[in-house]
């Protein structure tokens, strides 16, 4: 993969995701039970290095002893090889070793917190701790049975870090589901960046101020190998490792996130209210209803916009200066015509998802694909695809013309 080169002091932009799940050890045991049984941490290494084109790649279920005994035979045969900064190096994709974990403070809801650390002896004594304090080390997600600070404290202790995940999100997130302020649950200053989640973007954060300090991330949480990359990160370090990372998130030494490439919140499928009683989703006029409009029902699922209405601390967004652009991109798989058999001929000709969402001219795509096909390819890019709202656990998509 080619870098994109920066001019500051040998600095590079290097694309990163940093929220993939695995679905079963290399054995075939189950981890994130509601994953695709093909997504084992040597498969995504492959996915995201040679089809993906993402540089950076965080596997949030390396806590599991299953996966430990993947990660160890894939060091053994060689395959892989640990980096001095830290992290795991598979060709030209450094994978970063995380687990996401499962928070339940008294009289809240369940909450979700990613947690990174920097190498595989670091993880595995992890686990140890854990194993006292959750019902079954070998899954994913699951909850620690330990107050939320007393985690975040023996992450930061192990050289780690701690990223509240898809915050908004109307289950198992901090804002979502777990109490109207982050400080309520967590201490503040043992959080190295936020998650936005699927529904969100940086302008909707902007609603709540105690978020204006952080570093903003955006995320696949990918289930499948498709879906890796479907949102990411534009990192500017030195090279691809856990200490690089780190201070991007930091935001020090140069290093910084340069961009956040998303879903436009309205093809999340939390981004509205939803009635679970009619399916009905309910439009931005209608924000404050407690009743489905349509059938009267006062079964809502609030929706992640409405929610942070509710919980605003600001009249209007205010974005930090520090916060970098939101690029609203929609991945192939959503696009129409781009069905798996012309998806396969771009990846054969130019290398990378990154590559056809990135580099590759227009003129270039419509050479392989046809002209139709790429004028909505670099309408994905520039986010001007006429998109229908997503909500109640259903995406939104790309209107028909």
């Amino acid at each position: 993969m080619k870098r994109e080169q920066s001019s500051n002091g040998g600095l590079s932009s290097f694309f990163a995701d940093l929220h993939i799940h695995i679905g079963r050890t290399g054995k075939g045991a189950p981890v994130k039970i509601s994953g695709s049984r093909d997504l084992t941490f040597a498969n995504i290494a492959k996915e995201a290095a040679e089809r993906k084109g993402i540089q950076l790649v965080g596997i949030i279920d390396c806590h599991s002893p299953g996966v430990q005994e993947d990660i160890e035979a894939s060091l053994k045969q060689g395959e892989m090889r640990e980096l001095p900064d830290g992290g795991i190096a598979y060709k030209e994709t450094t994978l970063l070793l995380g687990s996401e974990l499962e928070i339940r403070e008294p009289g809240m809801g369940p909450a979700h917190l990613l947690a990174f650390f920097p190498d595989f002896s670091t993880i595995r004594s992890f686990t140890g701790w854990l194993e006292k304090r959750m019902k079954n080390v070998n899954l994913s997600s699951q909850r620690v049975y330990a107050p939320a600070r007393t985690l975040q404290e023996e992450v930061y202790t192990r050289g780690g870090m701690v990223i509240p995940a898809h915050i908004f999100t109307p289950h198992r997130s901090i804002y979502g589901s777990c109490a109207p302020r982050m400080a309520d649950v967590l201490d503040p200053k043992l959080i190295s960046a936020v998650e936005l989640g699927l529904s969100a973007d940086s302008e909707m954060a902007g609603w709540i101020s105690e978020l204006d300090p952080y570093t903003i991330l955006t995320n696949s949480d990918a289930h499948s190998l498709g879906k890796i990359g479907r949102e990411y990160n534009e990192l500017i370090l030195r090279e691809p490792n856990y200490r690089e990372f780190e201070k991007a998130l930091q935001r020090t030494e140069g290093r910084k996130v340069a961009g956040n490439y998303g879903l436009n919140p309205r093809l999340g499928k939390y981004h509205r209210t939803y009635c679970s009683g009619c399916s009905f989703i309910v439009e931005e006029t209608e924000a404050t209803v407690e009743r489905c409009p349509y059938c009267g029902s006062p079964k809502l699922v609030r929706g992640v916009l409405d929610r942070i209405v509710s919980i605003a601390d600001r009249t209007e967004p205010r974005v930090p200066a520090h916060r970098p652009d939101y690029h609203y991109q929609i991945p192939l798989e959503f696009i129409p015509g781009l069905g798996p058999a012309k998806h396969e001929l771009l990846l054969r000709t130019f290398g990378t998802e990154m590559n056809i969402l990135h580099r590759v001219p227009e003129q270039d795509l419509a050479d392989v694909v046809g002209a139709e096909l790429a004028g909505k390819i670099a309408a994905a890019r520039s986010g001007t695809l006429q998109l229908e709202s997503g909500g109640g656990g259903k995406y939104g998509r790309v209107s028909k013309p």
